[in-house]
């Protein structure tokens, strides 16, 4: 039986592929913004100053050069929100489809918008394809999640994150002068979102609805059977089919808890403040500061060609998503997640003196690049990656989907914060912008190292009562927090 669930097929190749379309979509307009802003400020410039006759003054075009760039995180915060409003009614397949009209719409404005000399059409459109990918966020892992056999689920789970950086390596390259990054095509380098748009509407239709949303939404055993006999190849899947009967048994049972009980009811209180406080330490780290503004940071650093750094950051974040698919159930999530903070806070260090020292040593200038490297590769090794296992494994079948749209809200809050307030403090405060994101680094470590469990080769029973104060956290021996919950039934189908 275990052996038949580890065949890869063809059609179940074919369905994640597509479906990580959407995590591509999220990395690439995460991404894209980045390399233009240049061009797109002084296409601010000239817009403003042709309607009204006056040139703006520089507060004004940073503040709608950020709110161009963080409005995109308040799409993704409804966004995030609003993904049980589709997957219950729609099911997992046919909600992607119809998302996939937000993307063509925001890719239309934000191709448009220079024709138009509106400014408001960019961030307007900035806005739809924010809520077109918060929306995303939360459907690709969990068809990827829901179609995969038992034994790859993790593994095809990390392809979601894989989608991510692959997005904003391509959108970084697109962003070159020699492709697309010049005055007169940027707007076609923000309206490319559209043809994988397009692409995954024509082949959406061809793969297959979620079995789990068919047996436990729909009651149509007969259709999941078929379904997961011709992903999986084979015809023995009657132990998967009744899991999902079971599962559907102990939904019905269990309560579903609201957002406001996450909050009231004690036994919740603490596994939805380390899922708060997680979801935190990925954004405010200050990683985005570095996506969104990696350029101009290059550029600072002393880069005649900062582009080619940021592709360069690009390349290293791809490449250790990769290494942290290998490492995580090695060294265990809570090991990783404490070595990516500290090694991004001593990155952060560097980068600080580097920046400082540069004009009085042009060495100072590598040190800045192999900090920034550093930096994204540390995020990927932990801060990344991890954060997103927590919330699944920490909460049982009621709370879960409550649990998510909080923990989903408080990232998306986080990136928009950054999004919106780095370019003013970098104004201000110049090299040592990276102080505050050290500060946080800091904290961040220490809830970790006194709250965070390890659950690494944990069984579920293990895991509560780990919760619950019987036995360490720490897995196999390994020294952790013990931390006082009840109540709460964790479960181990994560993805990343």
């Amino acid at each position: 039986m275990e052996s038949n669930k580890q065949d890869v097929t063809a059609p179940l190749i074919f369905a994640i592929t597509i479906a990580t379309i959407g995590s591509f979509q999220f990395g690439y307009n995460t991404g894209v913004i980045n390399a233009p802003e240049v061009i797109i400020k002084d296409y601010l410039n000239y817009t403003l100053q042709e309607r009204f006759e006056n040139p703006p003054s520089e507060v004004v075009l940073t503040s709608l050069w950020s709110l161009s760039v963080a409005i995109f995180s308040v799409g993704g915060m409804v966004g995030s929100f609003s993904v049980g409003l589709f997957v219950n009614r729609f099911g997992r397949r046919n909600s992607m489809l119809m998302v996939n009209l937000l993307a063509i719409a925001g890719g239309c404005l934000m191709g448009f918008c220079k024709i138009a000399e509106s400014f408001e059409m960019l961030i307007l459109g900035r806005l739809v394809i924010g809520l077109f990918c918060g929306l995303c966020t939360g459907f690709v892992p969990m068809y990827i999640g829901e179609i995969s056999p038992t034994a790859l689920r993790g593994a095809f789970g990390t392809l979601n994150q894989l989608g991510i950086v692959i997005g904003i390596l391509v959108a970084q390259i697109f962003g070159l002068k020699i492709i697309l990054g010049t005055k007169e095509l940027w707007p076609l380098l923000l309206g490319f979102t559209i043809i994988p748009a397009i692409l995954q509407c024509a082949a959406l239709p061809f793969c297959p609805e979620s079995p789990r949303f068919l047996l436990i939404n729909r009651k149509e055993e007969e259709s999941a059977k078929e379904i997961l006999q011709r992903l999986w190849g084979t015809q023995d899947v009657a132990q998967d089919i009744q899991e999902m009967k079971d599962e559907s048994i102990r939904m019905a049972q269990e309560k579903k808890v609201t957002v406001v009980e996450l909050f009231r009811a004690p036994s919740y209180r603490q596994p939805i403040l380390i899922s708060i406080m997680l979801q935190l330490s990925q954004q405010l780290s200050g990683i985005n500061a570095v996506f969104y503004y990696s350029t101009g940071i290059f550029k600072d650093a002393g880069v005649k060609e900062p582009i080619y750094a940021t592709i360069g950051a690009g390349v290293v974040n791809t490449i250790f998503t990769v290494v942290s698919v290998f490492l995580v159930e090695k060294a265990g999530r809570r090991t990783l997640h404490l070595v990516g903070l500290g090694g991004m806070a001593f990155c952060s260090v560097l980068m600080t003196i580097s920046l400082l020292l540069k004009d009085n040593y042009g060495w100072m200038s590598f040190i800045c690049i192999g900090a920034i490297l550093l930096f994204v590769a540390f995020f990927e090794i932990g801060p990344g990656p991890i954060p997103w296992f927590i919330v699944a494994e920490l909460f049982g079948q009621g709370p879960r989907p409550a649990a998510m749209a909080v923990a989903g809200c408080s990232n998306w809050t986080s990136n928009f914060l950054v999004g919106l307030l780095f370019p003013s403090a970098a104004f201000y405060l110049g090299a040592y912008v990276f102080i505050i994101f050290t500060g946080f680094l800091v904290i961040f470590w220490v809830f970790t190292f006194f709250k965070v469990p390890e659950t690494r080769g944990r069984t579920f029973e293990e895991i509560t009562r780990a919760f619950e104060g019987q036995v360490p956290a720490g897995n196999r021996g390994e020294k952790g927090p013990i931390v006082e919950m009840n109540s709460i039934q964790p479960t181990k189908d994560t993805n990343v």
